[in-house]
């Protein structure tokens, strides 16, 4: 009696030509990748992280976040700016820093330090002007005499503006009698005049593309953040002020938001 022949013996190939299908699909995937559009890519960049702006690619070499500032001119203000798609926290961190190392510096070499005092910590730049440096005794109104000092802080700003998060610019008074406060209207509109008047000449003076106007923000506090007592004008000198802050970006947080944000809209 014949043996009869066995049905399944070519199911190998099935299992063979499913493998190849599944490794050219597997290849035809990498390919797509390799080739995405930079315009797609960096609509896909931006949908998480709204900030970025399409900035060229530092040149290797004489720019980016480990240039150090000789290779960049010997100018402090010079902040690099990294591609928006590989920036990293570092990089923002890194510019935050030579921002307040370029205030500071212009500070010294003016011989300015008695009148401007620069500060950092956490991820933001403290910066003190003095009443005298911009105004005048009860005035609101700028001095063309400090519109220098103004021109240099509206360029460091810009140079690192890809890394600030925003730019407070708070107004300060003293209290005219230590035991008696200031009457509410004329503190609040000092204090408030003062700071605005900073913030549109920073605004004005810089470009809208570069810094983002939306990251300026001015704010009247008055006689009621002292740093100093007011039973002396010496003291007193020392409340009536200028303080400028500036944060600086958090990646994680930025990103949090956006994965919030995009949760929210899809579930609606």
């Amino acid at each position: 009696m014949k043996k009869k022949k066995g049905g399944g013996g070519a199911n190998w190939m099935d299992t063979y030509g499913d493998m190849v299908t599944l490794l050219l699909c597997f290849f035809v995937l990498l390919y797509s990748m390799s080739t995405i559009s930079e315009e797609k890519w960096r609509a896909i960049v931006t949908s998480f992280n709204p900030r970025a702006s399409q900035t060229p690619t530092a040149t290797p070499g004489t720019d980016g976040p480990n240039a150090d500032l000789e290779s960049q001119g010997g100018d402090p203000s010079a902040v690099p700016t990294p591609d928006p798609l590989e920036e990293t926290q570092e990089d923002i961190d890194l510019a935050i820093e030579q921002l307040y190392q370029a205030i500071k510096h212009y500070a010294e070499e003016e011989g300015l330090s008695n009148s401007i005092s620069v500060t950092t910590d956490n991820g933001k730049v403290y910066v003190t002007f003095s009443e005298t440096t911009f105004f005048n005794p009860d005035k609101s109104y700028i001095l063309p005499a400090s519109y220098p000092i103004l021109d240099k802080v509206g360029e460091v700003l810009s140079g690192a503006a890809f890394a600030i998060d925003d730019v407070r610019v708070q107004g300060h008074t003293a209290q005219a009698t230590a035991n008696a406060p200031n009457p509410i209207p004329g503190d609040r509109r000092l204090a408030s005049e003062r700071a605005t008047n900073v913030v549109i000449y920073i605004q004005e003076h810089t470009d809208r593309e570069i810094l983002d106007p939306a990251k300026l923000i001015s704010e009247g506090l008055g006689q009621w953040h002292p740093i100093a007592s007011n039973a002396t004008a010496e003291e007193r000198a020392k409340n009536r002020r200028v303080e400028m802050i500036v944060s600086g970006r958090n990646l994680e947080e930025e990103l949090g938001d956006s994965i919030q944000h995009y949760e929210t809209i899809t579930t609606q």
